[in-house]
């Protein structure tokens, strides 16, 4: 097998480039570094094309500031101490209107995004896949363009109360303590103290890093309020958060499938998220991303290649083993949004 697109670390160096030959030694090696998912050369799926949501340009700018503004915060000695950087609102600032001149290039893209990144500095990762997945919903919900940053700056500084977080908790191989939980809780509160009187940042992105865990029901953190009272850019970044938590490996637990994690959040609509907001990110994640490989309940197999800009979880499968287990003679596509009676059973992680 060969790579069919280059595999990137969190620094945005090549950890293996396209054409590369995969050798047991280098899939092995690979998991240990936790990457889920590659895209192999195959003459059948050569027509497929798997555009990224950002360019790897950008993509390296982000996680290179993200790292160099919340190492600066992490320096601190003093936890109660929350200095201001007179450079962080204008660097964010920059790389917002990076982000999103990327994403409009791609407006009217359902986003596909597969966690295909090492497991080391997830905060890092983690931020920029919500904020990438927060701008794009922002752009189709019919936000202005101050209204979308605002949400972008929001989304992509949620976390960064962490960098106040005692950093062995957070990497912990295993569940935490009640006290340990409660110390990862402040993070909330933190982030909104470090970014509320900050040059050149919005006072509502404060407001998205201290609501992000706030709940429908009131069962949130960190003062419990509820409904109305959560802004409506802290309940969209919650849902992404939580997906995105959800789909990528932890110290403590293996990745859960996209179609799971949806599954995860429409379970927990009403009293977790709001309904409106789930069925939005629903309708605009490819939960099925192009390439991927699938089973379907008729027992055939074959890989996603179009998704239904409609019912964007209905996707059109093309078929290389029929459903008697054999391969095809030539392969033909199924159309899932009008073959109702069939469904996705599984996906292909390996």
């Amino acid at each position: 097998m060969k790579l069919a697109k280059c595999i990137y670390n969190e620094d945005g160096i090549a950890l293996l480039h396209e054409n590369v030959e995969l050798t047991q030694a280098l899939i092995i090696r690979l998991e240990r570094l936790g990457v889920d998912f590659v895209y192999i050369q195959d003459k059948e799926t050569a027509d497929l094309v798997v555009e990224d949501p950002i360019s790897q340009e950008t993509r390296v700018r982000a996680l290179s500031e993200i790292k160099t503004q919340y190492k600066k915060i992490m320096e601190e000695t003093s936890k109660s101490k929350f200095s201001k950087n007179h450079f962080m609102g204008r660097a964010f600032t920059n790389l917002i209107k990076m982000i999103m001149e990327d994403l409009d290039s791609k407006e009217g893209a359902h986003i596909m995004l597969l966690n295909m990144n090492v497991l080391n500095n997830y905060v890092f990762n983690h931020s920029l896949n919500v904020c990438i997945y927060a701008t794009m919903l922002g752009m189709v919900s019919g936000y202005s363009r101050e209204e979308i940053a605002v949400l972008s700056m929001g989304a992509l500084l949620h976390d960064i109360g962490k960098t106040k977080i005692n950093q062995d908790i957070l990497k912990k191989p295993g569940p935490l303590s009640n006290v340990e939980y409660a110390e990862v809780q402040k993070h909330a509160e933190f982030g909104y103290k470090i970014l509320k009187d900050e040059p050149n940042m919005p006072l509502l992105a404060a407001h998205c890093a201290f609501q992000h865990h706030e709940r429908e029901d009131g069962s949130g953190y960190p003062r419990g309020i509820k409904g109305k009272e959560i802004h409506n850019f802290a309940k969209l970044i919650s849902i992404i958060d939580s997906y995105d938590a959800m789909t990528t490996h932890r110290p403590y637990r293996l990745a859960m499938l996209p179609h799971q994690a949806m599954e995860v959040l429409f379970s927990g609509v009403e009293t977790k998220y709001d309904c409106n907001k789930v069925a939005l990110f629903r309708d605009n994640v490819a939960i099925y991303p192009i390439g991927l490989g699938v089973t379907l309940s008729s027992g055939e197999k074959g890989v996603v290649v179009l998704i239904n800009p409609i019912i964007p979880q209905r996707p059109t499968i093309r078929i290389f083993i029929g459903s008697d287990g054999s391969k095809v003679t030539q392969p033909y596509e199924m159309d899932l949004s009008k073959k109702l009676t069939v469904f996705i059973s599984e996906v292909h992680t390996g």
